[in-house]
């Protein structure tokens, strides 16, 4: 069901020393809880063994940005844009609004017809930032096990022993989910059971099995893919994984030029792979790069206000949210807003953020936070429509 990218890493099992034998199996399991630091995972490493640097991890904190950071964010941004556009076609505004939500640190839930690159474009991706991949198929007997791993029983030499012999021990076995870039294709073909086996790790980055919450390496995303036509056998996700998803992005059809383009560069022998553009470690400080970008007090008024108005008990929401909308966005989605608006400023080479990062990302940010009533479905409203005459209300009173 999930296999891994080679990236030129060696398969290692960080949790290999993670072993109790048969015998006596609860009273070592408790001497092996009783002493952490010979069982857990150092936080600060990925899962090819390499360390990261406090530095870098964007959950700490970090000072207003330098004139060379801003330079670094730009240059390497630019670098990562130009490889994916390049074996990626005609999908340019997909891949910047990709970006968007990488530099963010978030999650991105891609929705379009089969056929349109979006397994091709999460690869590339992963292959232009030397990050470990692995891509997992979704179907209805997926188990939750298959996502996150398993403790299994494992043969392992005992040094101990008089002579050169083997015993039998549990192991845990880390799943798909243990690498830098996850794929999670075809995702509402799974049952709501498998699904929310994400849940934790998007949100926590960890994952708890058995007794033990295991770290998941650094930086950490998940990118999930849906087919909007064939919804025959399918889950549709809840609204509180949607809401885990920072960025919900329309993956559109290719213009007529933009299929020329592909027959060109697919049809033939040529095999266009990414070329490496940064490493992990340099994600980790660009991400924090953009959490420490200031932003003025009255852009994020607009965004609270933005917010607000997609709330239908709200007395200041439009008259089609009072309408059509059951439910607004949640304080999730104001969070995505003000970083996605970070990342777009930097990416267009301003420090500052303006009120037009607000309305660009707020499409993304937004159209999987607003749940429609009986009435909006029964109209063919879309979230879109939603956002248009809100940013247009936003407009009129300012």
């Amino acid at each position: 069901m999930a296999n891994s990218g080679e990236n030129g890493f060696p398969e290692v099992n960080p949790y290999a020393e993670e072993i109790v034998p048969l015998s006596g199996h609860n009273k070592t399991s408790e001497a092996t809880l009783s002493s952490p630091n010979e069982t857990e995972v150092d936080i600060t490493k990925n899962t090819t063994g390499r360390a990261l640097s406090h530095a870098a991890n964007p959950q700490r904190g970090h000072g207003e940005p330098t004139q060379a950071d801003i330079t670094e964010f730009i240059e390497i941004a630019q670098k990562l844009e130009q490889e994916l556009r390049a074996i990626v076609i005609g999908q340019d505004s997909i891949i910047r609004e990709l970006l968007h939500a990488l530099f963010a640190g978030g999650h991105v839930l891609l929705e379009g017809v089969p056929g349109l690159g979006k397994t091709l474009l999460v690869r590339t991706l992963s292959d232009a930032l030397s990050l470990k991949f692995a891509r997992i198929q979704f179907t209805p007997d997926l188990m939750p096990a298959d996502i996150v791993g398993t403790t299994i029983v494992a043969e392992q030499v005992d040094p101990n022993g008089a002579s050169p012999a083997t015993r039998r021990v549990f192991s845990f076995q880390p799943g798909p989910i243990f690498a830098n870039i996850v794929l999670a294709d075809e995702i509402n073909r799974a049952t709501p059971k498998t699904q929310s086996a994400l849940l934790e790790g998007m949100q926590e980055h960890t994952v708890s099995v058995g007794d033990r919450t295991r770290p998941l390496p650094q930086p950490f995303f998940v990118l999930a893919t849906q087919n909007p036509l064939e919804m025959e056998g399918t889950y549709p996700l809840p609204e509180a994984q949607l809401d885990r998803f920072l960025l919900k992005i329309m993956v559109n059809f290719p213009k007529a030029e933009d299929l020329m383009r592909i027959l060109d560069t697919t049809v033939g022998t040529q095999s266009l792979r990414a070329s490496p553009v940064a490493t992990g470690d340099q994600l980790l400080h660009l991400i924090s790069v953009a959490r420490a970008m200031p932003i003025a007090t009255h852009v994020k008024e607009y965004a609270v206000r933005l917010l607000l108005a997609t709330h239908p008990d709200q007395e200041e929401a439009p008259e089609q949210v009072h309408r059509y909308v059951r439910y607004g966005a949640s304080p999730r989605g104001l969070q995505a807003l003000i970083m996605t608006a970070r990342v777009r400023a930097l990416l267009s080479g301003r420090y500052n953020v303006s009120l037009e990062d607000i309305r660009a990302v707020a499409y993304p940010a937004l159209r999987h936070r607003i749940v429609l009533n009986f009435d909006g479905l029964a109209d063919g409203i879309t979230p879109e429509q939603l956002i248009d005459t809100i940013i247009g209300e936003l407009a009129t009173e300012a």
